[in-house]
């Protein structure tokens, strides 16, 4: 099969690796439903805490989608109502999400970087939304994420030419979590994967949830959600404890 995705779990580690070396691992359909299963599964699974995404080979995190296989589409509207959303699916993860980034992460690599919670980026890489130069626009999120992540100047930049920034570039715009050597970057990943896998999965999705409120909610709303996820915290842990006293 030309390009798969692979799901591996771990000490409550999930890692969903693009394996299509030859291509730059550039996503296929099929490979864009193997992501979407892949972030289905790993979001169902009580044994996974934490969940890494990385790019098959040395040369690539993804380059984007296969623009030959877009070909494959009977027209615009059957693209429009296609039935997987690989970005969409990853953003569904409730478990914090790592990309390990090195070499090329163009358009839908750059779309699934900016889709996950935390990056990791070798000093290798290299990003880019090239769409428009091909009369398109992103589907995939880079507006929505880049605007909020570096700003809506930096943002048009780079969504409006089309041009390639550094890993150097990424961090300085305040994209990137923890800049790596080269050849570190999925080290790095699992070592803050495995740190925040051993905290109970209640906090961490929690934390999670309350940064998404904190970007899309008013204040006062956010606090709200602030509290009933503490509280939900509380109920958890409470009935953990009861579980272990009747079983003690």
């Amino acid at each position: 099969m030309d390009g798969e995705i692979h799901l591996t779990v771990a000490n409550h580690v999930a890692e969903i690796l693009l394996d299509r070396p030859a291509k730059h691992n550039a996503l296929t359909p099929e490979m864009y439903e193997g992501v979407t299963r892949a972030a289905a599964e790993v979001n169902a699974r009580d044994d996974v805490n934490v969940v890494i995404i990385h790019g098959a080979g040395e040369r690539a995190f993804c380059a984007g989608s296969d623009i030959k296989a877009l070909d494959g589409y009977e027209d615009f509207w059957a693209w429009r109502n296609r039935s997987t959303d690989y970005i969409h699916a990853i953003r569904a993860i409730r478990k914090p999400v790592i990309s390990a980034v090195k070499g090329w992460a163009l358009g839908g690599g750059l779309e699934i970087a900016l889709a996950s919670d935390l990056r990791v980026v070798s000093e290798t890489a290299v990003f880019s939304a090239p769409e428009v130069t091909l009369g398109w626009t992103g589907a995939g999120g880079a507006a929505q994420h880049l605007t909020r992540g570096a700003g809506y100047g930096k943002a048009l930049k780079y969504l409006l030419t089309g041009d390639r920034f550094d890993a150097k570039t990424a961090d300085d715009m305040g994209l990137v979590e923890w800049l790596v050597p080269a050849g570190e970057e999925l080290d790095k990943a699992r070592e803050v994967a495995s740190r925040i896998a051993g905290f109970a999965p209640v906090a961490t999705q929690s934390v999670k949830a309350a940064v998404r409120a904190a970007m899309n909610m008013p204040v006062d709303l956010g606090l709200q959600a602030e509290n009933e996820l503490m509280s939900l915290c509380f109920a958890k842990n409470e009935a953990q404890k009861r579980a272990k006293d009747q079983t003690g």
